[in-house]
């Protein structure tokens, strides 16, 4: 018990950790969390999942791509999908079946695989899986259409993949029993749309208790938890692997009933899914055997270089032939395809079954499938920054600042960031309050910023910091505190709440945005000093004119509000945060008039 518990915390610390590092470095996290189990289970012995969990390791690990699965189905909104052109139901109806058969040419002839093998294993690459997708997207800058759309074919296709296989390993089990394809598909067609009814059955289950009020909000994601932990379990006990299938189907329903209950739990489920990932991909690297590379042979190269320079291409041209989806998208959508968690999982899965009806090739599956893991994520996890910039399909270059309300104060700090080449939008719902800023020739938003279809129509991904600035402080706090779990507790700010925090009428810190300027002024304050003519100003920082000077040279009620430095985050001066100024920075100050600075130094000399 001691030992499982050490074990679970080690997994929890390298997965974590290396999402950690991911975070820091910009290196991909599914390569090195590959790294990461394989360094802890066959290179140093410190993890060995079957000796640990033993019959448990495989009912875990299913139990949490379900979950994983799940939690990815909720993201997947049908307005979405319509932004992908139908690239998604072609690469669906199309791709699954070019794919699978180009993988099979691929797996007999250059893979060396018997026929029955090479069709099983050629089933199960079809997927690329959320998690190694999502996490690679999370970290990559690319447009959004070619996001929507491998975020989509990951999640859908997982399901699908391990469907082919079952195909496959069904027939072969019951060859000879005169069972014919046509009756075997018909009997899964009618398992997987069970499943599907089920899956479907428990989102509308859900979307009927909660806003009823019969599910405590305490409860709320634990009961969502253990509703798709017995979705999962049930559509398994109807026909094996479909359980997959049922808990998209659930995912994807849930995410479209518009549900607002979900919308509370949302943190919590992003939690657990980065857990899961994390611990179930550096438990799965830890029981690679090294010793199954000893059957490695340089066929098995040629059929991964096969793999990924010409079936996946192939496979995404095809689908892909007279679609609205521009050239340069459509390749990078057809270099970019990591296998994981499920073709890892479900190829040792069925090399057991295979070896048990009498197929040696199986046990090739484990060797081969680690390596089109390995091979698939050293190249598409390093390259997809760089092959995006090359066919010009990432998003915005420099993420910028979101200014939500549009106000006299806000325009002002929206043409001085506009002068200094720093991309900047304004919200507001009025049109008459965005006539100045469209006058300046600055990038507005015309629309409630809080609405659903904002989501459809301002891609939050070009920006890196959110400013709400309107006259009413909680609006403000109510705007940072939506979008906080998007961009960060530390990327949405807000104009101060002007009262002490032990004043009763103050707005906890918890509900606000971090406020504005290190004093953090508030709105009233604020619309006072505009109406005395205060204005921003723009100082640059050199060795010859450093920070100390600049800060002599201001007025002593001038505040500083933001620091500039080139190819580095927007940093502002808060309550919470005082960043130190270097030579070549540039810094954003609010001050009186020039006339009251004057009047100043003259009384100080």
């Amino acid at each position: 018990m001691e030992q499982q518990a050490l074990v679970i915390a080690l997994i929890g610390a390298l997965g974590i950790g290396a999402q950690w590092v991911a975070w820091r470095t910009g290196w991909p996290a599914i390569a090195l969390m590959l790294v990461a189990g394989v360094v802890a289970g066959p290179v140093t012995g410190l993890i060995d999942p079957h000796r640990t969990f033993g019959d448990l390791l495989e009912p875990l690990v299913s139990v949490a791509v379900a979950i994983i699965l799940f939690e990815g189905g909720l993201s997947l909104n049908f307005r979405e999908l319509r932004r992908t052109d139908g690239a998604v139901t072609r690469l669906l109806l199309v791709g699954v079946p070019v794919g699978w058969l180009l993988g099979a040419l691929a797996c007999y002839y250059i893979g060396g695989l018997v026929w029955p093998v090479a069709i099983l294993f050629a089933g199960i690459l079809v997927v690329t899986g959320p998690t190694v997708v999502l996490p690679l997207l999370r970290q990559s800058n690319i447009a959004a259409r070619p996001r929507a759309i491998l975020k989509w074919e990951a999640i859908v296709n997982d399901p699908i993949g391990a469907l082919c296989g079952v195909v496959t390993y069904e027939y072969l089990r019951r060859a000879g029993e005169g069972v014919t394809i046509p009756q075997l598909l018909l009997s899964l067609l009618a398992a997987s749309l069970v499943s599907g009814l089920i899956g479907y059955g428990a989102a509308r289950a859900v979307a009927w208790a909660f806003p009823r009020g019969h599910v405590p909000e305490y409860l709320k994601a634990p009961v969502l938890l253990v509703a798709v932990i017995g979705t999962f379990v049930l559509s398994n006990l109807v026909q094996q692997e479909t359980g997959l299938l049922a808990v998209t189907v659930m995912g994807v329903a849930l995410a479209n009933l518009r549900l607002d209950s979900l919308r509370d739990i949302h943190p919590f489920k992003e939690n657990v899914t980065v857990l899961l990932i994390s611990g179930v991909f550096v438990l799965l690297s830890a029981t690679l055997n090294l010793g199954v590379l000893e059957r490695f042979e340089w066929r098995f190269a040629a059929f991964l270089l096969a793999l990924l320079f010409l079936v996946r291409p192939a496979t995404v041209l095809l689908s892909l032939a007279f679609t609205r989806v521009p050239w340069n998208e459509r390749l990078l959508v057809a270099w970019i395809a990591p296998r994981g968690i499920v073709a890892v999982a479900i190829s040792g899965l069925f090399a057991l079954r295979l070896g048990n009806l009498g197929y040696d090739d199986g046990s090739i599956l484990v060797t081969l499938s680690f390596a089109v893991v390995v091979a698939t994520i050293v190249a598409h996890g390093f390259s997809i920054g760089a092959v995006a910039r090359l066919l010009k399909v990432t998003g915005a270059t420099e993420r910028g600042l979101l200014i939500v309300g549009a106000t006299p104060w806000s325009h002002a700090l929206a043409a001085q960031l506009r002068q200094l080449e720093v991309p900047v939008t304004l919200c507001d719902t009025s049109w008459q309050r965005l006539a100045p800023a469209r006058r300046g020739g600055i990038d507005t938003y015309h629309g409630e910023i809080l609405a659903e279809a904002t989501e459809d129509r301002l891609d939050l991904s070009r920006y890196q910091v959110l400013v709400a600035t309107t006259d009413n402080e909680a609006y403000n706090a109510l705007v940072c505190n939506e979008f906080a779990p998007e961009l960060g507790r530390d990327n949405v700010y807000q104009l101060g709440a002007g009262t002490h925090e032990d004043d009763r009428r103050a707005l906890p810190a918890s509900l606000r945005g971090r406020a504005l300027f290190t004093s953090g002024h508030g709105v009233e304050e604020i619309v006072r000093r505009v109406d005395d003519g205060w204005a921003f100003r723009k100082t640059r920082i050199t060795d010859k004119f450093d920070y100390e000077t600049a800060r002599a040279d201001m007025a002593d009620e001038a505040d500083m509000l933001l620091l500039l430095r080139k190819g580095a985050p927007l940093r502002f001066f808060s309550h919470a945060s005082r960043p130190v100024p270097q030579s070549g920075d540039t810094i954003i100050s609010f001050g009186p008039p020039a006339g009251r600075r004057r009047a100043q130094q003259e009384v100080s000399v």
